[in-house]
């Protein structure tokens, strides 16, 4: 009985593990979405922006 329990515990640290590391992968992987999505959206708003401020002075 102790070595099912041993196994078991075993088996979730090990699912633990893979847990956490498949949450970093998504973080990365979002993170560089957002960072691609802002830096091409960035270059739209601060061209939409300073046409605002242009036609306001």
């Amino acid at each position: 009985m102790t070595e099912r329990y041993a196994r078991f515990t075993n088996w979730l640290e090990e699912r633990k593990g893979q847990g956490l590391a498949e949450y970093a992968l998504i973080l990365v992987l979002v993170s560089v979405v957002a960072f691609v999505a802002l830096g091409t959206l960035g270059t739209n708003i601060s061209t939409a922006l300073s046409e605002v401020a242009s036609q306001l002075v």
